[in-house]
């Protein structure tokens, strides 16, 4: 569910995975464990998310 949603709204922003984790300062590798549901954002980088 998150993973998809994040996919989603990266793309619908024109953001890559690594350009997303430079402005979260999380490496790609974290971007992409997110995406595919293995981990989630803690809190201070979800809320970072939001923001972006």
């Amino acid at each position: 569910m998150l993973g998809e949603k994040l996919i989603t709204l990266r793309k619908k922003y024109g953001y890559s995975q690594q350009e997303l984790a430079d402005k979260l300062s999380v490496t790609r590798q974290t971007i992409s464990n997110w995406e595919l549901n293995q981990g989630a954002p803690s809190l201070d980088k979800a809320l970072e998310l939001v923001t972006i």
